[in-house]
C-alpha cells in the first residue's frame, strides 16, 4: 500500500513540477536567458555529447553497460568516470550556476562515459525542482550518470521525500541510479557493471547511502551505547549484499574487481593523515599518497562496521570514492585498496578559503577523473574548478 501511495502522489508532484519547468523555460527563452534565476542548469549551456555507451541489461539493483563500435561489438577503449561530491545547491542561484557551469565544462572537455555524484548534490526547499532540472540537464548532455545521497539530502532513511527525490532522477533515461534491494537500508543501493572487450566483467561499481547521523535503533542493533553519536555508517545487510553481489559476478565473470561509491568516509581514511603539534595535517606513513591534502580532521562513523575489511576478504575490492570532507582532496593506498575524496564541486557551503583564507585561485573545487583500461588497471587525477578563472 506504500508503495501505491508513493507512486500516486510521485506522479502528481512530478506532473507539476514538469509544467512548473516547461514554463520556466518557456519564460528563459523569451528574456534571452536572462530570467528566472532558478533555471541554473539551463544557464549553464548544457550540449549534446556523443556517447559510445550501451546498456547491456539491467535489473532492479544493478544495470551492465559496455562501449560499443557501430556494429555493437564491445571496444577495448579506456572507460572514462568523472565523479564529484558536494554541490549543496540551495537557494543561492548565482552560486549554483557557477558550480554547475565549471561541471558542465569538465564534462565537455573531458567527455567522460560515466558521471558520479557522491552525495550532498541538492538540499533546497525546492528539492524535487531542482532534481528534476539537473535530470533533464544530464538528459540533454546524454551522458549516463549516478548519485547517491550524502548526509544532508533528507531528513529520512527511508521515507517519501526521499523516495521522490530519487523517482526524479530514476525516470531518465541517462540515469543509471536504482532504488535497490527493499531489505537494505535506505535508497540507492545499486550496482553498474562494466564489460570490456570479450564481455569480460572490466569493473564493477558499488553505489551505497552511507546515510546521515547514527539512529538509536541502530545503536540498539549493533550493541552500540545510547550516547555513542556522530555520523552513520554502512549496515551489515549493505556489506552483505556487496559480498554476495561479488561472489556471484565471480562466479558469472570469473572476477569482479570493484570500486565503491557513497558519501561519508570509511573509518580507514584516518589512516593517511595526522595531526602535527601545528596542528596541520601532513602523511602519516601508514599510506602511500598519489596526491592532494588534508585541511580537516575525516568526517567518518566513530563505528567501524566492516566495509573495508570485507572488501580485502572478497579480495575484489580495490577503491573507494566518497565526498562529506569540502578540503581533503587526497588519494591514497592503504592496506592495497584505493582511498579517494572526490574533488567537492560546490561553493554554497565551507570551502579552502573560509578554511584558510587561501584565494580562489588556489581553492579545491573540480572533479575526479578515472580513467579504467581494457585491463582493468586505472588511473585516477583530478581537475581544478579554478583552470577556469
Amino acid at each position: 500500500m506504500q508503495k501505491i501511495i508513493y507512486g500516486v502522489w510521485g506522479f502528481v508532484r512530478q506532473s507539476a513540477v514538469r509544467i512548473h519547468l516547461a514554463a520556466a523555460k518557456a519564460i528563459y527563452k523569451i528574456s534571452g536567458g536572462k530570467l528566472p534565476k532558478s533555471l541554473y542548469c539551463k544557464r549553464a549551456n548544457p550540449e549534446k555529447i556523443a556517447t559510445d555507451v550501451k546498456i547491456i541489461s539491467q535489473n532492479d539493483y544493478s544495470t551492465t553497460i559496455a562501449k560499443v563500435d557501430e556494429n555493437g561489438n564491445i571496444k577495448k577503449d579506456d572507460f572514462v568516470i568523472l565523479s564529484t561530491t558536494d554541490f549543496h545547491f540551495d537557494v543561492d542561484h548565482d552560486i549554483n550556476t557557477k558550480a554547475v557551469d565549471y561541471f558542465v565544462r569538465h564534462i565537455k572537455e573531458v567527455k567522460p562515459d560515466l558521471v558520479v555524484l557522491t552525495g550532498d548534490n541538492i538540499l533546497s526547499k525546492y528539492q524535487q525542482i531542482d532534481a528534476i532540472q539537473f535530470a533533464q540537464m544530464m538528459e540533454e548532455i546524454g551522458i549516463y550518470w549516478t548519485a547517491v545521497f550524502g548526509n544532508h539530502e533528507t531528513r529520512e532513511d527511508r521515507g517519501f521525500y526521499k523516495y521522490l527525490l530519487m523517482k526524479s532522477f530514476v525516470d531518465y533515461d541517462h540515469c543509471l541510479c536504482k532504488f535497490g534491494p527493499d531489505e537494505l537500508f535506505g535508497y540507492g543501493n545499486f550496482t553498474v557493471n562494466i564489460l570490456g572487450e570479450g564481455g569480460k566483467l572490466k569493473k564493477s561499481l558499488f553505489f551505497f547511502d552511507s546515510g546521515r547521523d547514527i539512529l538509536d535503533r541502530d545503536k540498539e542493533k549493533y550493541g552500540l551505547p545510547k550516547d555513542f553519536n556522530g555520523y552513520d555508517f554502512l549496515k551489515k545487510e549493505q556489506i552483505d549484499f556487496y559480498k554476495d553481489e561479488t561472489a556471484r559476478l565471480k562466479n558469472q565473470y570469473g572476477s569482479a574487481d570493484s570500486f565503491l561509491y557513497f558519501h561519508i568516509p570509511l573509518c580507514e581514511y584516518t589512516h593517511a593523515f595526522k595531526e602535527d603539534e601545528n596542528g596541520k595535517f601532513v602523511p602519516s606513513g601508514e599510506c602511500e599518497i598519489f596526491y592532494g591534502s588534508q585541511y580537516e580532521s575525516v568526517g567518518c562513523s566513530t563505528y567501524n562496521s566492516g566495509m573495508f575489511d570485507a572488501m580485502l576478504e572478497t579480495g575484489s575490492g580495490q577503491a573507494v570514492f566518497c565526498g562529506h570532507d569540502h578540503v581533503n582532496d587526497w588519494h591514497a593506498i592503504y592496506k592495497g585498496i584505493h582511498l579517494v575524496y572526490n574533488q567537492a564541486g560546490g561553493y554554497g557551503v565551507y570551502h579552502l578559503g573560509d578554511k584558510t583564507g587561501l584565494p580562489e585561485s588556489e581553492w579545491l573545487e573540480g572533479v575526479t577523473v578515472t580513467k579504467i583500461h581494457n585491463d582493468g588497471t586505472f588511473d585516477i587525477s583530478n581537475r581544478y574548478n579554478r583552470m577556469y578563472l
